[in-house]
């Protein structure tokens, strides 16, 4: 019998047969999840593929396995069909791939409500596909990162099951009260509804995305055993690291959003997340997403690395027009910034839209952002398909109108099948792989030009930033040893002719990557004039 099947037919027979109280605590009623899942305890076996320092300002791939490419005819992406692109990856130079959830879910799409964490989701492939896909990205020099969910599971995962049920002891895997928790106020809130859901057997459990996506309850040393086991799991199969889901909402202490997200509990939990990864095994590199707490998450005391969000807002803002007065020289201040992930949109709505369609197609205004982006410190993340400018799914809005089958092909190329998915990009005929590939000045060769440039320049990989424009002209300096670069991006359509002060007496310019005009020198007292046309890059070396 197919596991999910099981699983309902478990959870059905259990909803008929429970009592609805607990058993006192004279007898524990043995629950259904031990033998559904693997649960082992799992020791420490390092083993790691990738060099010390690989993910330290290494460009990463985002990448959504169902929406990547199509290897059986199915329809569905699958992760035979993602190793079959890798050398396209490894032509365009990422070092990084980042897997959104590939664990056994029950959306059957996003992956977020996991019903086992050790399980390959079956539209993926076997275990034994997913291993051969992590051998053959190491064998390109490419280390991968997984999507897990700390926060919450799926409603059918067997151990939520169990908690709904007061079975093997696992009512308080979750988190539940025994009536529905309101205030004056009605500030016990979820993402898309009430925080607090009625359970089957009585009760009522929190879930502050969705009904059907349960919070664990973190306070239980069990469940944070649980998912410890879990990570060493997937780290002793060879996996280079995490990315860590929804960290700000770990802990509910009251109602509110100064009681529901970013507890002080928090940064323990997190921080014992580092410390797993980072110290117990060699080499390995974890981030977290929390929107709205970034410092602290991206902290030594934290995950030591997060996304920058808020800064994925300005760059677009910053390419696209000067009608705000919040410019990036504030997030450029920031101390722990080369520590961060930096993106201009991922797979989420709240983060942008698809870049392509942020920047109305302004394809000049697109190589400025990727221009930023690929020569900041931090660690740019680029979601599938934005090297080759694809926009929003044909027909589709919200989320899904951002994880649309790659464009490999004019006519789509992801799928031997009729019909995939999902449509594809509403673009798709015009911004693909192989109309990229043959046009010199396209996206994915500017894309490809950048993260070679920052590959092998050590001053754009690791270099601290000194802002000297920050106005229609973006200039900076990125300094690493006694390497230095320097930026210059006209985020104006118009010519401009410019001064800047780089401190570097009768220094010549070198262009790197071609990005800037030759015969460039300092003064003796270290000044640069230089003449830039409308939406211009220049890169040079120093």
């Amino acid at each position: 019998m197919d596991k999910k099947v099981l699983v309902s037919a478990i959870s059905a027979a259990l909803l008929l047969s429970a009592c609805g109280g607990s058993s006192g605590g004279e007898e524990v009623t043995p629950g259904t999840a031990e033998g559904l899942l693997d649960m082992s305890p799992v020791e420490v076996n390092d083993q790691p593929a990738m060099p010390e320092g690989w993910h330290e300002g290494a460009v990463f791939a985002e990448i959504y396995v169902r929406g990547y490419m199509d290897s059986d005819g199915d329809g569905i992406g699958d992760f035979r069909g993602l190793t079959s692109r890798l050398d396209y990856l490894q032509e365009l130079g990422v070092e990084g791939i980042w897997l959104m959830p590939v664990n056994e879910s029950s959306d059957n799409d996003h992956g977020y409500e996991v019903e086992d964490y050790r399980a390959m989701e079956t539209d993926y492939g076997t275990r034994e596909d997913f291993d051969e896909f992590l051998a053959e990205a190491h064998a390109r020099g490419i280390g991968v990162i997984m999507d897990y969910v700390v926060n919450h599971s799926s409603g059918a995962n067997p151990l939520f099951l169990d908690s709904d049920n007061d079975l093997g002891g696992k009512r308080d895997w979750y988190v539940w009260s025994d009536t529905n928790p309101v205030d004056e106020d009605d500030r016990w809130i979820g993402y898309w509804g009430p925080g607090w859901h009625p359970g089957q057997n009585g009760g009522y459990y929190y879930g502050i995305f969705q009904h059907y996506m349960p919070d664990f309850n973190l306070h239980n040393q069990d469940v944070i055993n649980f998912h410890h086991d879990n990570l060493r799991y997937w780290l002793n199969a060879g996996l280079d690291g995490f990315r860590f889901d929804a960290v700000g909402q770990l802990f509910e202490n009251g109602p509110g959003h100064e009681g529901q997200t970013n507890q002080p509990e928090n940064m323990e939990v997190l921080f014992g997340l580092q410390q797993l990864v980072m110290e117990d095994y060699t080499n390995r590199y974890i981030i977290c997403e929390n929107p709205s707490n970034i410092g602290d998450t991206n902290g030594e005391q934290g995950c030591g690395s997060a996304f920058a969000f808020g800064m994925n807002y300005q760059l677009i803002n910053t390419v696209r027009n000067r009608e705000t007065d919040e410019y990036l020289a504030g997030y450029l201040s920031y101390d722990r910034l080369g520590e961060a992930g930096i993106i201009l949109a991922n797979h989420d709505e709240f983060a942008g839209h698809r870049v392509y369609e942020q920047l109305n197609g302004n394809i000049d205004k697109y190589k400025l952002a990727a221009a930023a982006l690929l020569t900041l410190p931090g660690r740019p993340f680029i979601y599938y398909g934005e090297e080759v400018g694809m926009g929003h799914a044909s027909g589709m809005t919200g989320d899904w109108a951002l994880r649309a089958p790659m464009s490999w092909t004019p006519q789509g190329g992801f799928t031997s099948a009729e019909t995939p998915f999902r449509s594809y990009a509403s673009n798709v005929a015009d911004y693909n792989v192989e109309t990229a590939q043959a046009d010199p000045d396209s996206l994915l060769n500017h894309y490809k030009a950048l993260i070679h440039l920052r590959k092998d320049n050590s001053a754009l990989r690791h270099g601290d930033v000194n802002v000297l424009r920050d106005d229609e002209i973006l200039a900076y300096t990125r300094q690493y040893e006694d390497e230095s670069v320097l930026v210059v991006l006209n985020l104006s359509n118009a010519d401009a002719s410019i001064s800047l002060d780089l401190g570097a007496q009768d220094a010549a310019l070198t262009p790197l990557a071609g990005f800037g005009a030759t015969d460039l020198m300092t003064s003796e007292y270290g000044e640069l004039d230089v003449d830039l046309t409308g939406n211009s890059i220049g890169i040079f070396s120093y």
